[in-house]
């Protein structure tokens, strides 16, 4: 027991400067003092250095998840107060260091954190995210899903139920990949995307002193950029001249079509609503979102093909009802339609919601002289390599091309007969 006069608490939210990151953003720590004696503890998130109100510790409300972060800035106060009595409570000796592992959950009393646990509390923290639509639900899913990978790869093929994150090896990770690949029969990029979540989770354990250092950092999985199948110009005045006597079929078309004229992807359509359109600066419809992937707004001026089918559904019955721009139909559903469609106009490449997006950035924009900055803008991407992936010139962009130059350089008429000697006059 202790039974001394127990000392304050002082705790100080602040953004580490010598950390900030390639993006600008500056991770967020709080100090703990007590009795002259301090610890610091990251916080796993990040603030754009500028918007951080050093006098108040808090973010400005200028910075748009300013909100979000302060909240979160005073649960985390809430909860450290609360150990801090919990302790004088119990005739704790209090100590800076007592706090924060209380907090960690890494008091003398408590388990090792193993992987298992980590990977549950940062899916917790995701859950929370996609409550306030920072993250969709299928990149939980996709969290969850690696987790249960993991489970079962060390039940099964390791014959332990669970591992304690300071136990996991560069072994571990690289028998891990052998599974993936021998058993689930995964590819090389859906192994790489497996191998990055697993790396995520373990930084967020460093981040929150779990672990002193990342034992996975030397373990590096390649990348490599698929071939993007796109539809020809000469397929996609197949599609719009097709004309269908079944209205499902007709409507999935135009909403195709819609994407290939757009490069919008199918979960920015489905959340379009009636009236989303305005007058860009230019005097014409345009359409913008805001990325459920990235974050990042998209912004699109519409082509007259766009603007005539949003007029074509204006008084559609299903759009009027649910205040829908387009009758889109469930994920599911729509590809399934699509299948049905491209065997009726005898496309032989299989059409889905992503080969839209890819045609637009190719068929529609690249292959007809827009410039790549302009095309990376309208698809939202966060770096032009992202749209560089798209950037597949097509035969007949090359042979257009090509026979620009062939008449600049040559003409109607060669200058000379190869292989014969030139006569100067």
């Amino acid at each position: 027991m202790y039974n001394n006069v127990h000392p304050p608490m002082h705790l100080l939210f602040w953004i580490n400067s010598r950390r900030i990151q390639k993006n600008g953003m500056a991770p967020i720590y709080v100090r703990i003092t007590v009795d002259g004696l301090r610890v610091e503890l990251s916080l796993a998130r990040t603030v754009p250095e500028e918007y951080w109100d050093k006098s108040a510790q808090i973010v400005s409300n200028k910075y748009e998840d300013g909100g979000v972060l302060n909240s979160y800035l005073t649960m985390i106060k809430g909860q450290l107060m609360s150990i801090y009595n919990q302790s004088i409570a119990c005739q704790e000796k209090i100590t800076a260091v007592l706090i924060r592992d209380k907090y960690l959950g890494k008091d003398a009393k408590s388990k090792k954190k193993t992987l298992t646990d980590a990977f549950e509390y940062h899916n917790v923290k995701m859950e929370e995210l996609v409550k306030i639509d920072k993250i969709t639900k299928k990149t939980l899913m996709r969290y969850q899903s690696t987790l249960s990978k993991i489970k079962y790869f060390m039940q099964t093929y390791k014959g332990i139920k669970d591992i304690a994150l300071e136990d996991v090896k560069l072994s571990f990770i690289t028998e891990y990949e052998h599974y993936l690949v021998t058993k689930e029969r995964l590819q090389n990029n859906t192994i790489h995307k497996e191998v990055k979540i697993v790396k995520k989770v373990f930084n967020m354990a460093v981040a929150l002193d779990w672990i002193p250092s990342h034992p996975l950092n030397a373990f590096k999985t390649a990348y490599r950029n698929p071939v993007r199948q796109v539809l020809t110009q000469e397929e996609l005045y197949v599609l719009i001249n097709k004309e269908f006597t079944i209205e499902r079929l007709a409507e999935v078309r135009d909403v195709f079509i819609f994407c290939c004229y757009t490069g919008f992807a199918y979960g920015d359509i489905y959340d379009f609503e009636q009236g989303d359109e305005e007058l860009g600066i230019d005097g014409n419809l345009w359409l913008s979102t805001q990325r459920r992937k990235t974050g990042v707004q998209e912004r699109v001026p519409l082509l007259p093909i766009a603007v005539k089918i949003i007029e074509r559904y204006k008084n559609h019955e299903y759009c009027k009802r649910n205040n829908k721009l387009l009758p889109v139909n469930s994920n599911q559903r729509y590809n399934a339609y699509l299948q049905e469609i491209g065997i009726i106009c005898n496309i032989k490449k299989k059409l889905t919601t992503h080969i839209a997006r890819h045609t637009f950035a190719t068929t529609v924009t690249l292959a007809n002289g827009v410039p790549i900055e302009t095309v990376s803008a309208m698809l939202g991407h966060t770096s032009i390599k992202t749209t560089q992936i798209y950037a597949k010139v097509l035969e007949k962009k090359v042979s257009e091309d090509m026979n620009q130059l062939r008449s600049k350089l040559f003409g109607t008429n060669m200058p000379w007969d190869i292989g014969k000697e030139s006569k100067i006059s």
